[in-house]
């Protein structure tokens, strides 16, 4: 009723009388709802017909906060404070400021010491623990927010916090004896048994963590985030039919999602049901044209099916979503080798060793191409920029061997053919592969064979 009366009044600009608590009724209203800027002109208006309500003054102060006008919250509260010296409220705005002003320590020291006047601490121990997690001190964050379940156990915010803790302490186990501890004083919660399921998961402990998931999911069957990480535990055990059959469960309990897609895509691919794995990436994309992991899949998918054209569109899709990643660039090379186009794979080559991608694949490969296309200078620098990586492989090795004799060098070329067999000589095949006519010249011959009769 206060609240239409008062949302009249600023249509017709008249000016109606409300008492102090109606004032705080609607702006509590549009502060929850999210309208500053009627609550801002409801805290004016209130305060112009009851200049002395302290309560009315807190929520300016609150909203100052939010508008980052610290130095007049902190004027008022000043004023508020000779008057209400243990006002909690008072307490808690000078904490926001300081915690605003990153001085976690003093916002600490200040919720400390309004413990004494409030008669409901668990607010106050959850803000000492939010300003415990701002300074990264997980264990006192975690004592704190203990101190809230053991009034409350159902504050899931404080539970997951504390897990938090355990989690960034990577103390799992003690996370699990917490969890076990507090699942016997209150069995039925999904949430704590969702938890304990992660908790064994990070450990390995997959049977354990599918027990804890089905409990989650037998107290609350609509709860999609158990049936997610039951399915994801059932992947791990290999149990791929009833994977899917979760991830199917989570699609019927709220609106299709491209991750949920995605995982069935996979389990299907690892059923060797390559076509309805497919299926399921299209519908991932579909959902999420932006997804590139959909794009890569489907490009892998069709790639092993020796569709090349296809994994080649596919490719293209995932680098227009994400062009400095160098494993679909690795790829997008593969494809077009595959489809002899050339000069797109060399491009696609140079291009992952600009965006760091330096395995010795991509030098081999790219060496290789550039000799099939007569560009043997342009090789041989290649594959001297692999040496300084990767100083003692014989991939490296005989390929010196062959462009040093093809461009007239053949005492480097030699040089390069002994420390390549001295490495791997049964590779020495690839010289005749790549470098037939290398491979004929006398004095090559004549190595190999020395080095045949040496190592016989």
């Amino acid at each position: 009723m206060s609240l239409s009366k008062f949302e009249s009044m600023l249509k017709t600009n008249e000016v109606y009388f409300f008492d102090a608590v109606e004032f705080e009724t609607i702006i509590e209203h549009y502060l929850n709802i999210g309208k500053h800027s009627l609550a801002k002109k409801a805290v004016q208006l209130g305060l112009e017909q009851h200049p002395s309500s302290i309560q009315l003054k807190l929520m300016k102060v609150e909203i100052l906060i939010f508008e980052d006008e610290l130095h007049e919250a902190i004027k008022m509260l000043s004023n508020i404070e000779a008057v209400e010296p243990h006002n909690d409220e008072v307490f808690i705005q000078k904490a926001i400021i300081l915690s605003k002003k990153k001085k976690h320590t003093e916002a600490i020291s200040i919720l400390k010491e309004s413990l004494q006047y409030i008669e409901d601490p668990s607010d106050i121990w959850s803000m000492i623990g939010m300003e415990y997690l701002y300074l990264d001190d997980f264990e006192n964050a975690r004592l704190n927010f203990a101190k809230c379940i053991e009034v409350d156990y159902e504050d899931y915010s404080s539970l997951y916090n504390i897990v938090y803790c355990f989690d960034m302490e990577e103390n799992h186990e003690e996370a699990i004896q917490f969890l076990n501890a507090y699942l016997d004083k209150n069995p039925y919660c999904e949430v704590a048994w969702h938890q304990l399921g992660k908790q064994y998961f990070e450990l390995g402990m997959f049977k354990e963590s599918l027990t804890a998931f089905d409990y989650a999911v037998l107290i609350d069957d609509s709860f999609i985030g158990g049936y997610l990480e039951k399915a994801k535990v059932l992947e791990e055990l290999k149990r791929y039919e009833e994977a899917i059959e979760n991830y199917l469960v989570t699609l019927e309990l709220d609106d299709p999602t491209a991750y949920a897609y995605v995982r069935i895509g996979e389990c299907y691919e690892k059923l060797d049901n390559l076509h309805t794995a497919i299926n399921f990436y299209k519908k991932a994309v579909h959902e999420d044209p932006l997804l590139d992991r959909g794009w890569i899949l489907l490009t892998n998918a069709c790639y092993n099916q020796e569709n090349y054209q296809k994994a080649l569109f596919y490719i293209n899709k995932a680098i227009q979503i994400d062009e400095g990643n160098a494993l679909y660039w690795r790829r997008y090379g593969d494809i077009n080798l595959k489809l002899n186009f050339y000069e797109e794979a060399v491009s696609a080559f140079y291009t992952c060793l600009k965006l760091g991608d330096k395995e010795i694949e991509i030098y081999v490969a790219l060496a290789d191409i550039l000799l099939f296309l007569g560009e043997f200078n342009e090789a041989l620098k290649i594959l001297i920029q692999a040496k300084k990586i990767y100083k003692e492989f014989a991939e490296i090795e005989y390929r010196l061997c062959g462009l040093f004799l093809i461009l007239g060098k053949e005492e480097y070329s030699l040089t390069h053919l002994k420390n390549a067999l001295a490495i791997d000589f049964e590779y020495h095949t690839i010289i005749k592969e790549l470098y037939p006519s290398v491979f004929e010249n006398k004095r090559v011959q004549n190595i190999i064979s020395k080095y045949k009769k040496a190592i016989q």
